[in-house]
Order: C-alpha cells, then sequence, then structure tokens
C-alpha cells in the first residue's frame, strides 16, 4: 500500500504475530507505537519499527499518555478470559476519549460471534450469537468500538477474523496438530471452518486502516469453504505426512477438552465480498492449497 509522505501515526494495541507483520508491510513509512505490558517485548518492537510504550489494558491507569497520540489505531488484543464483557476494550476507549479521537480504529474481532450457523453461507448482515462467553466478549467489544466510532467521529472498522495460519507462525500451521496424530471429525459430522493466512490479514488490517467504511463489519477471511477435516487432510497431502485419524462427535466427547469441543460444534460458510469490493483487498493465498506451503 502507497502511503503519502505525511502519513498519520499509528497506534497498535496487542502488536504480536499479525502485528508484526503489519510492521513490515509498513516498513518505517510512518510512525508507529506500540502498546506492550511486557517490557521484554520492546527490543523486538524497535527492531521491527515500532516505538514501544508502556501500558496494561488491564490497568487503565497506565493508558493515559494514549488520549490523542495517533491518529490510526490498530487494535489486536484479545478480552481478559473471563466475564461476558470485555473491559480492556473498555479501558482502552475510555483512555482514547481523553482527547482527540483517532480518525480510523480498526478491531480485529473473531468470526465465532456467528455462533453455529449449520453449515449455512452468508455475509456480515446475519445477526450474531454468540454461544461461548469468549465470544460474548467479542461481541460486547465491537458494540463498544461501534458506538465509539458513532459518538467520537471515528471511523470504526470491524474485521471478523476466522482461523489464522502461516508456516512462520507460531503454532500456527496444522503440521503440529497432524504430527501430534489429533483427529478430527468422521466426514458425515463434519463442519466447515474458515481461514486467512496472516499475511493476508495483516494486509486487511492496513486496507481497513485507510479504506474501511465508518462503524462497518467486514469478513477477512479467504476463498475457501472446506470441511475442518478436508482442511486438514490438504495439509497433510502437501506436508507428505499421514492424514489425520477420524472420530465421531461422541468419541470426541470424551477424548477433546470442553475448549476444543466448541471449536467443534460451530459450521459456517462466510462470505468475503466487503474484503474485496470496499476494501479492495486482493488477496495472496485466496486457498489454503496455496498459502500452506507458503
Amino acid at each position: 500500500m502507497r502511503l503519502r509522505p505525511s502519513s498519520p501515526r499509528l497506534l497498535i494495541i496487542g502488536c504480536g504475530d499479525v502485528g508484526l507483520r503489519v510492521l513490515r508491510l509498513l516498513g518505517g513509512r510512518l510512525p508507529v507505537f506500540a502498546l506492550s505490558s511486557s517490557p521484554a517485548r520492546f527490543e523486538a518492537l524497535r527492531a521491527a519499527g515500532a516505538t514501544p510504550l508502556w501500558g496494561d489494558l488491564d490497568r487503565p491507569e497506565t493508558l493515559a499518555r494514549l488520549a490523542g497520540l495517533a491518529d490510526r489505531v490498530l487494535h489486536l488484543a484479545p478480552p481478559q478470559n473471563q466475564g461476558r464483557e470485555d473491559r480492556r476494550t473498555l479501558n482502552l476507549l475510555r483512555a482514547l476519549a481523553r482527547d482527540r479521537a483517532p480518525q480510523a480504529l480498526v478491531y480485529a474481532s473473531t468470526t465465532g460471534v456467528y455462533g453455529d450457523a449449520g453449515g449455512a453461507r452468508f455475509d456480515e448482515t446475519r445477526p450474531v450469537a454468540p454461544a461461548t462467553d469468549r465470544a460474548a466478549r467479542r461481541v460486547d467489544a465491537e458494540q463498544r468500538l461501534r458506538w465509539f466510532g458513532a459518538n467520537f467521529g471515528c471511523r470504526v472498522s470491524i474485521l471478523r477474523v476466522p482461523g489464522i495460519y502461516a508456516g512462520d507462525r507460531a503454532g500456527g500451521h496444522p503440521r503440529e496438530r497432524l504430527l501430534r496424530g489429533t483427529p478430527v471429525l468422521v466426514a458425515e459430522e463434519d463442519v466447515y471452518t474458515n481461514h486467512v493466512h496472516a499475511d493476508d490479514l495483516a494486509r486487511a488490517c492496513l486496507a481497513a486502516l485507510w479504506r474501511g467504511r465508518p462503524q462497518r463489519v467486514v469478513h477477512a477471511n479467504d476463498d475457501s469453504e472446506l470441511l475442518m477435516g478436508e482442511y486438514f487432510e490438504l495439509a497433510a497431502r502437501l506436508c507428505e505426512l499421514p492424514p489425520p485419524p477420524r472420530i465421531t462427535r461422541a468419541q470426541a466427547a470424551q477424548q477433546m477438552s470442553p475448549l476444543q469441543l466448541s471449536f467443534w460444534s460451530e459450521s459456517r460458510r462466510l462470505v468475503n465480498r466487503r474484503l474485496k469490493a470496499e476494501l479492495r483487498l486482493r488477496l495472496c493465498y485466496p486457498q489454503p492449497a496455496q498459502g500452506l506451503l507458503a
């Protein structure tokens, strides 16, 4: 993406793997600040091209310096682990509201806000139906952010993100799961899953920061429509590994954790038309068959 010499300042909240990819794409073409509660990460953030700021989203008194700091904000931090409200996003927005609001804010949410859709194909107009507290926290964050955008003149973009993968992302490639022999559901009980390569997600974040429409939700997924078992069997062929074993849902209930089972209980196929038409993003990896070997 081409940026003008007078490009605005960017603040990244939660600068992990995707945030670092955003920094690589920017290549030092504009000032970037990265909030982190871990001083041990400061050196890596500086090396990537960001100015680290110490702050903890769980401690609102540490966020005062964020007010009026940046023209654009990329919010990649997850909620806390308990409850149905996202207190971290609330603390962030209260800090940003103390001074001039940013022009644009992009939030990486999750497709889990829809709950189980029974394998239906749908776009962003589908109502949310979170089935877990984890998903409810994301819905709470989305609602707070869209309210903030409408009331403080900030252009908020909500990216609903599915499973993120990349060969160079820690734990982000199915080969590790295949090597462990982790099973998948039998075909007749399998669920549709959605995916996006981490590099394409980073590009979507930047596109939304500059091109996103106000208070708009966008599906940030690739073009694939794969059952979970098909995805892992594809990865097995590409990696020349044995395919995963198949088990029934009843067997899974006795072998898998409640968290793992929750991912096996939701099936949906997301339409990404807004990603391409509104953000004008051309995916580098429209199918996992391309991205898994990248």
